[in-house]
């Protein structure tokens, strides 16, 4: 049935760009009704034949708004193997999950984690692969989203036709294929991020949104089972490690860190955005000082670099807006800026975390848009931006001030990635930091415009929040809530949109 959908939008697509009246009206009259039904034909509800043709009026492909719009023609594959993975459902996990399976390891637990990621990639592939197929026909074919279908289906195909693992040489050779696939899905995040600005015309805000936080979430599950699967497979190919033995509760059990102090990561996460402003205003810019206070001792199960990534933007976006504020009005508060003041507060059952700053608040115009991945100010600067990024794992690691940055993503792109270990080994940033953190990197004070939104995303993966309230002319208070026990299941949509409706 699909096939034969794809095969009459796509004859739709090459009439003629004017079309005689009653073409057009009969293609309005049937993209109407199709609004009422679900399923496969939500591919007419929102798919428009003549959209592309008058977008692209201007030979050298510029549109009346002063944009470029890119298009791909897409490479449908059959769908019967697809469908057999969209009739199963995603099994979410927990962090406590995670901790407990890995804490005694042993050979028979590693091929069963194997043997679970080898089941869950391609199950939650699937899914996300059939709501790209939802999407309307001249979204789906824009290159950068066809660069991502393309990247998913690869991925699908390639896992769907993993065998069983059964022995240790079975799961080194899948581990390769693992790291394989997190070193080529490293472009994704913005790929994603351009394509669906670039498409913010072509469907509602809203609709966009939904399918970003969908798609992202799903991502971030995806990586999340398969690098804690490589870091186990690390674990017991140490030479220090005996199969068997428990963990103490200071160690790392694959990529949770059993104890996260929440005030180091917070220092840590300062410095770096303190660096970074220093990188980009100048080694002698007035920096605002980080005051932290509270519940000093609170700790936490956590994936490093989740809780990194999110409070190393916020610290940076409370940073950067002192900075600037300072500099519009230096003598307003004396010879150094306001610190920023982080304020730690543990529960029963959450840590919240408040950050605190006065850098004059967001203005009113950008507030509508604080969440949204496709609209808001600002657009063709933003695609500017995530231009220069053209890989992101969405780390701390990436924000920091490196004066080599530049020359990594040069070596990077288009040729290909250096070589990274199975698992993580390099980690030069401490335990926990994993060995695809440094594989990209993004200059200092550059604006993407996605970070807030992304950092929510982390957030509410593991059933947390992120709330922000701003003061204009004044500051901005950012509250995050995270859970402090670890018994929350990740929050993904566990079965395709189109299939759930």
């Amino acid at each position: 049935m699909l096939p034969s959908a794809v095969h009459n939008a796509a004859n739709a697509l090459r009439l003629s760009a004017r079309p005689p009246a009653r073409v057009l009206a009969l293609t309005a009259a049937k993209t109407a009704a199709a609004t009422t039904t679900t399923g496969l034909t939500s591919w007419t509800s929102w798919y428009r034949p003549h959209a592309l043709h008058h977008a692209r009026a201007d030979p050298s492909g510029q549109r009346a708004d002063g944009r470029r719009w890119t298009h791909t023609t897409a490479k449908w594959r059959p769908m019967q193997a697809l469908d057999e993975w969209v009739a199963k459902e995603v099994r979410p996990i927990s962090l406590r999950q995670l901790m407990v399976f890995g804490r005694s390891l042993t050979e028979k637990r590693l091929i069963s984690s194997a043997n679970y990621v080898r089941n869950e990639l391609p199950t939650r592939l699937a899914h996300r692969i059939r709501d790209m197929q939802r999407l309307p026909y001249v979204v789906v074919t824009n290159k950068h989203i066809s660069d991502v279908y393309e990247l998913y289906y690869t991925a699908f195909d390639t896992f769907r036709r993993v065998k069983e693992i059964k022995t240790l040489e079975d799961n080194d050779r899948f581990c390769s294929i693992i790291a394989d696939m997190l070193r080529a899905h490293l472009g994704v995040i913005p790929k994603l991020a351009i394509g669906i600005l670039e498409c913010n015309d072509l469907m509602p805000a809203a609709k966009l949104d939904l399918f970003m936080n969908t798609i992202l979430r799903a991502r971030i599950s995806r990586r999340v089972i398969a690098e804690q699967h490589l870091a186990l497979t690390e674990t017991f190919n140490s030479h220090w490690f005996s199969p068997g033995a428990k963990l103490n509760d200071s160690e790392f059990i694959g990529q949770v860190f059993l104890k996260c102090v929440a005030r180091d990561i917070v220092e840590e996460c300062g410095r770096a955005a303190q660096e970074m402003a220093r990188s980009a205003y100048g080694a002698d810019a007035a920096v605002p000082e980080i005051l932290i206070d509270g519940h000093l001792e609170v700790t936490f199960p956590y994936i490093l670099s989740h809780i990194q990534y999110i409070i190393g933007e916020l610290l940076r976006n409370s940073v950067q807006a002192v900075v600037e504020h300072y500099r519009k009005n230096p003598t307003k508060y004396g010879d150094k800026p306001p610190p920023i003041e982080v304020t730690l507060c543990e529960t029963r059952q959450h840590v919240i975390i408040r950050i605190s700053d006065r850098g004059g608040g967001i203005p009113r115009e950008i507030l509508p848009y604080l969440w949204s991945f496709g609209k808001g100010p600002s657009t063709r600067s933003r695609l500017e931006n995530l231009g220069q990024v053209p890989l992101m794992a969405a780390t701390l690691q990436e924000l920091r001030a490196d004066n080599k940055s530049s020359e990594l993503l040069q070596s990077l792109v288009p040729d290909g990635h250096p070589s990274v270990s199975v698992g993580g080994s390099d980690h030069s940033d401490g335990p926990g930091s994993g060995s695809l953190t440094t594989l990209s990197m993004r200059p200092a004070g550059l604006r993407l415009g996605i970070s807030l939104p992304l950092s929510r995303v982390y957030a509410e993966y593991w059933a947390g929040s992120l709330e922000l309230h701003s003061l204009v002319g004044y500051g901005v208070d950012a509250f995050l809530q995270i859970s402090k026990l670890g018994n929350k299941n990740e929050q993904i949509v566990t079965r395709a949109t189109m299939d759930a409706v």
